[in-house]
């Protein structure tokens, strides 16, 4: 992996990374030179014992697509240029220009609830220069880079005495939320663990407390021995429809054996996990005939220096789903109880999904 770190006009932090060397005079463009003024704060809520983040300059932030978009047309993102520099690279990652958190957030404001700086950082992790590409339409090296560039994101954010956790993820589609098309992601990195990952690990830790394993290494197992709802598996990578699916097309995807963090992945779950994204994300198109949305999002330990057994790095997609003639998204009880109804099982949608034959390397999977 090769890697350039460079500035942008604005002060903002790019890192290039590629399979091959990177020319020493590419420059770090901006579409501004001044910097934008972020100074979020978190609120506490609370009924629900959570920090919600405000942050109201990003109410200026760049919005896309326009009215006419097509999300079947091949699309020219019309942000990303003048963030990405000229030159060959694979992936950049840079400082999000309205960020949610920021390292230097000060000074909150008073309120009737504790407030607090709302201190971490928010990247943009940009797949590939290709703005028509997608994670299912790059090679699996690429992605094997993917995995390289969120473990070196995950040490270099995670390393800030002010962070916790860090959460890549992708929003794909405008149904989910997009606002440039490019193919790309974000990482968040928080100054406290989020609900979501913070109830896994609660989990997990009780489980590998009572059993010396980890919770998710024996669901895999489970899964493995089960195989109706497998969508991959080879021997370092795995992804399936999982048995308590919330979701009617929701896949995980992890290595099989545990690895805590990007970090600890070796090159050979490195591949695996390569393959098995790419597996997933060309079902999921290949099962609608169109760029299907998705959230994908990887939960790993957290980076608060101690060792994490119990941590079983793996991502959790959660498409919405077709009924009839439309997309179904969250209801009234998921978004307001927190208790999910799922109207299919998750066997049938297993099926639908193995049923899409994709090719990999001249390598076809059933």
């Amino acid at each position: 992996m090769h890697v350039q770190k460079l500035l942008k006009p604005d002060g903002r932090r790019l890192t290039l990374y590629s399979r091959f060397p990177i020319a020493a005079e590419i420059t770090a463009p901006s579409p501004a030179s001044e910097p934008v003024e972020a100074n979020p704060h978190l609120r506490w809520h609370p009924l629900r014992g959570e920090w919600v983040a405000y942050a109201s300059h990003r109410q200026g932030r760049t919005f896309m697509p326009p009215p006419e978009y097509n999300p079947l047309a091949p699309t020219r993102d019309l942000q990303f240029p003048t963030e990405l520099p000229a030159g060959r690279y694979d992936i950049a990652v840079f400082d999000n220009r309205f960020p949610s958190l920021a390292l230097d957030a000060h000074d909150p404001p008073d309120a009737i609830v504790p407030t607090l700086p709302a201190n971490g950082a928010c990247e943009v992790v940009v797949f590939t220069q290709d703005p028509n590409a997608s994670l299912g339409s790059l090679s699996l090296d690429h992605l094997e880079l993917l995995f390289q560039t969120w473990a070196d994101r995950t040490k270099v954010i995670g390393s800030q005495a002010q962070i916790e956790y860090v959460l890549p993820f992708e929003n794909r589609g405008v149904e989910v939320g997009v606002t440039l098309h490019h193919p790309h992601g974000q990482i968040y990195a928080y100054p406290f663990v989020p609900p979501v990952p913070a109830r896994m690990a609660e989990r997990e830790q009780t489980y590998y407390q009572n059993h010396q394993r980890g919770l998710l290494q024996d669901l895999i197992q489970q899964e493995i021995r089960d195989g109706q709802r497998l969508i991959y598996q080879d021997q370092y990578a795995v992804a399936f429809v999982p048995v308590c699916a919330r979701y009617p097309y929701e896949v995980w995807l992890a290595p099989i054996d545990p690895a805590a963090t990007f970090m600890d992945l070796s090159a050979e779950q490195r591949q695996g996990l390569a393959r098995a994204l790419k597996t997933v994300a060309l079902k999921y198109d290949g099962l609608w005939q169109r760029p299907f949305p998705y959230l994908m999002a990887w939960y790993q330990a957290a980076t608060d220096g101690q060792s994490h057994p119990e941590s079983h790095l793996h991502a959790e997609f959660y498409p919405p789903y077709r009924t009839r003639d439309r997309l179904k998204y969250l209801a009234g009880t998921e978004l307001a109880a927190g208790m999910f109804a799922n109207d299919a099982l998750p066997e049938e949608k297993a099926k639908e999904l193995q049923a899409v034959t994709v090719s990999l390397e001249e390598t076809v999977l059933q």
